[in-house]
């Protein structure tokens, strides 16, 4: 090869990542889900994913976005199979004998926001980024929620 054919491969240019700034990130989303007859798993993971920012062009795993999930209905969620029974939430104090169990029948009738949002914080990152992202979840046991004057946008069936 010549010495021209070897300069040319030096200049050619890569694709830059793109990293967004702060002000292509000032437009919030809100979006709305009805969990009313929907399975656990696929509403979690689908809401998981939206809350990272996934369905974005603009997606970047390190960086927060301003997307914001209301999930209403949470106390009319199905799991398939025998999981009414056989599923276990279980708490610790942290004190000797501190172990409470609960199936998922007994936490549905008691918290039924809590099925929702231990279920999607165990899909969203661990650390900071994950704890930050978790505090855009908004989970209600009815139909009615207090986002109306940030109108949502519904999103539904997936």
């Amino acid at each position: 090869m010549e010495l021209r054919e070897y300069q040319n491969i030096n200049t050619i240019k890569m694709n830059k990542t793109y990293i967004p700034t702060k002000q292509s990130q000032t437009k919030t989303q809100w979006y709305l889900i009805d969990a009313k007859n929907q399975t656990l798993g696929r509403l979690s993971s689908h809401a998981a994913k939206i809350l990272r920012g996934k369905n974005e062009t603009t997606y970047t795993p390190s960086l927060e976005n301003n997307i914001y999930i209301i999930i209403k209905n949470a106390n009319l969620i199905e799991v398939t199979g025998e999981k009414k029974h056989q599923k276990i939430y279980r708490k610790h104090s942290g004190r000797p004998g501190g172990l409470k169990s609960e199936t998922f029948l007994e936490l549905q009738k008691r918290i039924p926001t809590r099925i929702i949002e231990k279920a999607i914080k165990g899909m969203l990152p661990k650390g900071p980024l994950g704890r930050k992202l978790f505090t855009k979840l908004k989970v209600y046991s009815g139909d009615r929620h207090p986002h109306e004057a940030q109108k949502p946008q519904q999103i539904y069936p997936f």
